[in-house]
């Protein structure tokens, strides 16, 4: 099997443990609270069966936190914490 270019864009949120339920994450996607960028083009992220991939920038804010991150993996489970943090890195805006 290989290994798929593209995942929801719920399903990462979660995977990545930035939602404890998939549920939550679909909500505040619909609610449009989520930016894309990718090669350069920002879009807001409304339908959580938006596909995200390797490279593409989230920005969000979640618990008073302005989250920035570059998606890394995309992940095949949601694991402990430690799996999860490898999926991305943080972007330090400075």
């Amino acid at each position: 099997m290989s290994e798929p270019d593209a995942c929801r864009a719920d399903v990462w949120l979660w995977r990545a443990r930035f939602f404890k339920t998939r549920s939550l994450a679909a909500k505040y996607l619909e609610a449009g609270r989520v930016r894309l960028t990718r090669a350069g083009h920002q879009s807001r992220l409304e339908k959580p069966a938006r596909p995200v991939k390797i490279g593409d920038q989230l920005v969000f804010a979640l618990g008073g936190r302005l989250i920035a991150v570059t998606i890394e993996g995309l992940g095949e489970r949601r694991g402990a914490a430690p799996e999860a943090q490898t999926l991305y890195s943080t972007i330090d805006e400075t």
